[in-house]
Formats: structure tokens, C-alpha cells, sequence
């Protein structure tokens, strides 16, 4: 399995309505974070904070700048440490990884799922409460 390559493909996919937030990430939201607050409506995340219409891309999915015109597109996150524990969490599962082909599997991952489980599950270590 390789590293994460901000490939963006995670956040494209589930960056709409796929998402959601718990109440107390919600709460601090409100209390300290008004500029993502705003993309919250009825505890659910993420609305246009003008129409309030669903947004279909998570608003603080970023294009990270290229470092020369032929390198791929990357991604950031603008809220990376206030991100939804949904999005801490993902990837959970190689199969998941395998359904919305992430770049991080390799064949090999694909052959030997419970090992590439392993090795994931030491990845997300940290990210996963």
C-alpha cells in the first residue's frame, strides 16, 4: 500500500451529501469556527451558506499549487484539523479503498486484502479514535 498522493479522490466523492458531523463537532463549530459553521444547516453538513442548497464538494477541498504545469492535480484539506470525523476516519476498509479506487492500493492489496487490512489499520492508527 502507498502513502496517501492527495489524490482527492475521497473528498470528490464523498465531499457532498455523503458526509456528516457529530453534534459536538457541530457545536465547536459554532463556538469557534464560524467560517465552517456557516456550511451547517439543520446538523447537517455541507449547504451554501447564501442559498442553502447542498453543496455537492466539500467548500474547503483545495487544489494544492503545482510545482510545474506537467505535475497531477493534488488536493488539501482547509479545515484539516476541524475535519468531520468521517473524514478522519476514511479509509476504514480495503475494500472501500478498492470500490472508489484509491490511489493508495496496489495490486498486491487487491490480492491480499487481510494483509493490506493490516496495513492500513496501522496507517489510520492515528487518525482513528
Amino acid at each position: 500500500m502507498k502513502e496517501c498522493n492527495q489524490c482527492g479522490k475521497c473528498c470528490i466523492k464523498y465531499g457532498g451529501g455523503d458526509l456528516s458531523a457529530t453534534v459536538q463537532e457541530i457545536e465547536m463549530w459554532a463556538l469557534f469556527n464560524p467560517e465552517i459553521y456557516q456550511y451547517v444547516k439543520d446538523d447537517e453538513i455541507w449547504f451554501d451558506p447564501h442559498t442553502q442548497l447542498r453543496l455537492i464538494v466539500c467548500p474547503f477541498l483545495e487544489i494544492a499549487p503545482k510545482k510545474a504545469p506537467s505535475h497531477k492535480t493534488m488536493y488539501t484539506c482547509s479545515i484539516y484539523l476541524d475535519k468531520p470525523e468521517d473524514c478522519r476516519q476514511y479509509p476504514s476498509l480495503v475494500s472501500e479503498m478498492i470500490r472508489d479506487e484509491c490511489e493508495m492500493i496496489e495490486p498486491k492489496d487487491i490480492n491480499n486484502q487481510p494483509k493490506a487490512q493490516r496495513k492500513l489499520n496501522i496507517i489510520m492508527l492515528d487518525s482513528r479514535s
